[in-house]
């Protein structure tokens, strides 16, 4: 019998990358007197997608500023590569984030990596800092995160396909929960939520070793 199409359903930043923009942006581009938009989200004041859009509409630095500090984010080299073994083995990849397409579709771009992105759009604006958007037209459309991370894992699901899920993030927990623990990938945050939950997975340090993993239990 023929396997079902595999399926990486996979986060972005500090899951392909090694670090977040997010965190790069707080770190070197934000003025000293930006609000603690993390502590209003935590707080259940704004959403999570709010929280992020502000602090990209906050910086205030050129975009040749700006694209250095993407290429901060280290995008594991293994990457182009690694997509393209899956792809051989039947695998395909959708990185799916809550974070900005305008940063994702570069560096992906850089790398000659071509896969199904589903991101909230933006664009840069010197003076107006990276002014991300509601992905309005989506069919995973979140108002908490702007892309339903957990829709786009149901809908591969309920397509009969065989569904990997990795990240390193909070917003990563319910997706992660879909899917069967050895083709669950954790790191950061996400590993010790589901630590906590004691559900399986397989840890993993660069985007290179998931793919290692599903190499290995496709053979």
């Amino acid at each position: 019998m023929t396997p079902q199409p595999g399926v990486l359903v996979s986060d972005f930043d500090g899951t392909m990358t090694r670090h977040d923009f997010y965190k790069l942006v707080i770190e070197s581009l934000l003025p000293s007197d930006t609000p603690d938009c993390w502590a209003e989200y935590r707080a259940g004041i704004i959403t999570h997608f709010e929280a992020l859009r502000r602090y990209f509409a906050a910086i205030r630095a050129s975009e040749a500023e700006v694209l250095a500090v993407v290429e901060r984010m280290e995008l594991d080299p293994e990457l182009p590569a690694a997509v393209e073994e899956l792809r051989r083995a039947g695998w395909s990849v959708v990185v799916t984030s809550a974070g900005c397409e305008w940063y994702i579709r570069r560096l992906l771009g850089a790398a000659g990596v071509e896969v199904e992105v589903h991101s909230n759009p933006g664009r840069f604006e010197t003076g107006k800092g990276l002014l991300m958007e509601m992905p309005t037209g989506s069919p995973y459309l979140s108002p908490m995160l702007g892309v339903d991370k957990k829709e786009v894992v149901r809908r591969q699901i309920a397509d009969g396909r065989t569904v990997a899920f990795a990240g390193d993030g909070f917003p990563d927990a319910e997706p992660a929960r879909l899917v069967p623990g050895d083709l669950r990938f954790a790191r950061g945050d996400l590993a010790n939520v589901l630590r906590e939950e004691q559900l399986p997975f397989h840890p993993f340090e660069t985007w290179g070793d998931i793919a290692r993993v599903l190499l290995g239990q496709r053979d």
